[in-house]
């Protein structure tokens, strides 16, 4: 067995496949109206659909999980950010860990958390 997608919940399909191919170069790979597979696995749903299947409340900006991104020019991915995304809100500006890699956090449009780092 293997791990094959991950799936967000979003408001906005397209607003959201526009996010993630703008920032992370994430390609449409098929299109089934209200959920879209996106290149690297990730899977858009529509939140109308995904609280008819589960019935009950999505809870944006939950941080019980996030998406992490390793870029090793981390300061020019932030110069794209906000450029395209400049309303984008962060959990954690740029920071050093006492290891030496450098993070920022902050949420997609929906309240998914991602993480962008340079390598470990």
């Amino acid at each position: 067995m293997r791990l094959k997608y991950f799936l967000l919940v979003v408001k906005d399909i397209e607003r959201s496949r526009q996010f993630y191919h703008d920032l992370f170069g994430l390609e449409m790979i098929l299109d089934n109206g209200g959920n879209m597979i996106l290149t690297d696995g990730l899977v858009l749903q529509e939140e109308k659909y995904w609280k008819g299947f589960l019935g009950k409340e999505i809870i944006q900006e939950n941080n019980s999980c996030e998406l992490y991104f390793e870029e090793a020019d981390v300061e020019g991915f932030i110069e794209k950010l906000e450029g395209y995304y400049p309303e984008v809100k962060y959990v954690n500006r740029l920071m050093t860990h006492s290891w030496g890699q450098k993070v920022i956090r902050f949420y997609d449009p929906d309240g998914n958390l991602i993480e962008v780092g340079t390598p470990a």
